[in-house]
């Protein structure tokens, strides 16, 4: 059950809200006292309000009693947590930091500038560009020296653009995109937050027909020449039927998907259901049971070949033929055709994709302005100066140092809201970041790590003041620094304890039993075939309970010129088939003999029969054995030679299966959707064809949904107690929740409830 805890935790998140801290309600009412520790009237109204507000019961009597009792619970376990130090351990503060780093990143950004942008954003998703570029790359920190360099280049290049000469030729001769080569720069449409901010924002801002003036991204310089611009095609909804393929896989494999895609298909040009061809036969298992519905998608989002067949279709129902992507086969279906959602519907998105666009380099540097002047940012030029001077080609190689004796280390070069940062901080971060550079010089290097050691400086005194500057910052570092003391002491006390407690578990189950049964069952078997001549072969092979398989391939096993020694070879083939047979017990093996023609048919049975007696030597069950002989191989030519003797001196190996989906597979050779076997013990409910029959021993027939069933009815059992090893999930899941209540009872002993009734009484709402 441990892999529901996140989500408990998650949960227990919602119901802390905010745990106001003890210096904000020391003076306030209280509504409830737990030990010696109070809870305030404004720290259960802040968390009621955030998770109750909405709710229609909300401030009734039931309402806020209901909640009140559910926090007490998650504040007399986070009392318990905090008394046992579990918050100041090592782990819980390296945890809490890092949820501190994230909870901090909203409040590092420059919200004016994110409102603009999103705006933007939204209005260029409208439409949609074709272009094609040119890039003369250029690494994000290089010197002025190489900018300049391939900014000429660039001017150039575009000047004879500009002049007539044909852009893809120039892009195939000139421009450093590995792809130009072939695709000669085109790029086809896209639309904003697909390409980086500064490419976008050249390419919507050029006529269509124009050539950009050079652009730099992080790749270096580009041209962009606007070959078009079109209204957006919008978002679209469609459902998909998948049959698996990768293009590397075996031919045979390839050959077999397309086959199966080929059958669904034809099936649905006859009108079948595509709901129901998409639950039995569809392999992407995320969207098979619910039609093969996918979320809305616009330009850009899914792979060319798929969105292309999409955006192809017209009519809502309307089928594509089978698509082929690098994830298979599809057939897809138009469910829906809109226009851009609307902004308010879109907004959340929008902000969340702009985070990590690199339009946040904007947001970034606004930010930097604003907390530079917020907190008084003050920059001593002079040692600066001084301090900048101290380059040298040593910080290119990644080995510079500095005199730490020198007397101007203890120089200010700049301070933040009067805390100051000094040479010596500036140089150890220096020392600590420097990595070796094969181009620039040291002064531009230096320059760079002073940027970069201001900016972190920045950051990190920001971060720092979060909590006294925003009290919803403080109050959420609050609420997961509840919620991880928590989940520590509820993974130790419930959920570790009701896994590992066997003993606990088992008594709590034979305490518990009434509520662990088996309704009426059905020891059955069904088979679903596509017609009626198909379930008559399924039935007449069923008995046999024999099937050949093909998933191993068996070589043949050689001997030496006596008549029944193994090769050294043939033993490590026979280990490894010892091995299968181990690991799958529903396996049995037929051993069969083979003799060279100068030899009798006894020496092939003494051949099979030491094969079979070196399997059992290695642990194989007797009856999962059989031997037999084929007596003399008839070969020609070669079968003369001592070589083609020795071919013959073998055993070979027929491989089998009790299990029917062998029986299946078989079966499907010619057809993929021809038949499908299911043998278990149902209960009601499970199987639709197996519901409409009499639940009584015996064999019947159905149709449903033009398919023919035969259901074997082995034994109808009799509603039943459960075994543990049957339930062992839900009753971890039930054992968890005892022991929960049973420690919350404990913890109320521990640290006396007083709720405080005339508080309550004013936040009910008459």
């Amino acid at each position: 059950m441990r892999s529901n805890h996140l989500l408990v935790a998650v949960a227990v998140l919602a119901i802390a809200g905010c745990t106001a801290t003890k210096k904000n309600v020391s003076k306030e009412p209280a509504i409830a006292t737990l030990g010696s520790q109070p809870v305030s009237i404004s720290e259960f109204r802040y968390v009621y309000e955030k998770n109750n507000g909405g709710n229609d019961d909300a401030y009734t009597r039931e309402s806020v009693n209901d909640y009140l009792n559910l926090y007490t619970n998650f504040k007399l376990k986070v009392i318990e947590a905090q008394n046992r130090g579990l918050d100041t351990t090592m782990a819980f503060k390296r945890e809490l930091e890092g949820y501190k780093e994230q909870l901090a990143q909203p409040y590092l950004t420059e919200k004016s500038v994110t409102d603009q942008l999103v705006k933007e954003a939204y209005e260029r998703m409208k439409q949609e560009v074709n272009a094609s570029h040119i890039l003369i790359t250029l690494a994000p920190d290089a010197v002025p020296a190489d900018t300049l360099a391939a900014y000429n280049r660039i001017i150039e290049i575009r000047q004879r653009a500009k002049a007539g000469e044909d852009f893809g030729k120039l892009a195939q001769e000139h421009s450093q995109d590995p792809s130009a080569a072939d695709n000669k720069g085109e790029l086809g449409y896209f639309t904003a937050l697909q390409m980086v901010y500064p490419f976008e924002d050249a390419a919507y801002k050029t006529a269509v027909g124009d050539i950009s003036q050079p652009v730099r991204t992080r790749f270096g310089y580009h041209l962009i020449k606007v070959n078009d611009k079109r209204e957006a095609r919008g978002e679209i909804k469609v459902s998909h039927i998948m049959v698996r393929s990768t293009p590397n896989a075996p031919a045979a494999d390839s050959l077999a998907a397309k086959q199966r895609v080929d059958a669904i298909y034809r099936r649905l040009q006859k009108n079948e259901s595509w709901d129901k061809l998409a639950a039995e036969f569809s392999e992407d298992a995320n969207t098979a049971s619910n039609g093969g519905a996918l979320p809305w998608f616009g330009t850009g989002r899914m792979i060319p070949a798929f969105e292309e067949a999409a955006f192809a279709l017209q009519k809502p129902g309307e089928i594509s033929k089978p698509v082929y992507t690098s994830y298979g086969w599809h057939i897809i279906k138009l469910e829906e055709k809109r226009s851009l959602p609307p902004y308010d519907q879109m907004e959340q998105h929008l902000r969340n994709k702009i985070a990590k666009d690199s339009r946040s380099e904007l947001n970034k540097a606004a930010f930097l302005r604003r907390i530079k002047q917020e907190n008084n940012f003050a920059e001593n030029t002079e040692a600066k100066a001084a301090a900048m001077a101290k380059a040298n080609d040593a910080l290119l190689q990644g080995n510079w140092s500095y005199d730490e004796s020198d007397k101007a280390l203890k120089q200010t070069l700049f301070s933040i809201q009067g805390k100051n940062y000094t040479v010596a901080d500036f140089y150890a971060y220096v020392k600590d970041q420097q990595r070796p550079r094969t181009t620039g010089n040291a002064a531009h290097a230096m320059n760079l790590l002073y940027d970069s050691f201001t900016e972190k400086s920045l950051l990190e005194y920001e971060k720092n003041n979060l909590e006294n500057k925003y009290n919803d910052y403080r109050m959420l570092v609050q609420e997961y620094h509840d919620g991880i003391l928590l989940f520590q002491l509820m993974d130790e006390k419930v959920w570790s304890k009701a896994i590992e407690d066997t003993v606990g578990l088992r008594t709590f189950f034979n305490q518990n039993r009434e509520k662990y049964k088996w309704g009426e069952r059905a020891d059955a078997i069904v088979i679903s075939a596509a017609n009626k001549e198909l379930l008559q072969q399924a039935q007449q092979q069923l008995d046999k309970r024999r099937y050949p398989v093909s998933f191993a391939k068996l070589t043949d096993v050689l001997f030496e010129q006596n008549i029944a020694e193994l090769s050294a070879e043939g033993k490590a083939k026979l280990k490894e088939l010892a091995q299968l047979l181990q690991q799958n017990k529903d396996l049995t093996l037929d051993v069969i003999g083979h003799t060279d023609a100068r030899e009798n048919t006894k020496v092939a049975e003494a051949r099979a029969n030491a094969a079979v007696t070196y399997l059992q030597e290695l642990g194989v069950a007797a009856a999962q054995l059989s031997s037999n002989s084929l007596g003399k191989s008839k070969q020609a030519g070669p079968d003369n030679t001592e070589t083609g003797r020795r071919r013959n001196r073998r055993v070979s190996f027929v491989l089998y299966t009790s299990e029917l989906a062998a029986l299946a597979e078989n079966l499907n050779k010619n057809n993929p959707l021809a038949v499908q076997i299911t043998e278990k013990k149902f209960q009601r409910g499970d199987n639709k064809a197996l519901d409409a029959v009499e639940w009584k021993e015996g064999t019947y027939t159905t149709r449903q949904n033009d398919r023919e069933y035969l259901i074997i009815i082995k034994d109808v059992l009799a509603p039943a107690y459960k075994e543990l090893s049957e339930v062992r999930g839900p009753v971890i899941s039930d054992y968890q929740t005892y022991l929960e209540e049973r420690w919350v009872q404990e913890l109320r002993n521990k640290y006396p409830v007083e709720i405080k009734e005339d508080e309550v009484e004013k936040l009910v709402r008459k």
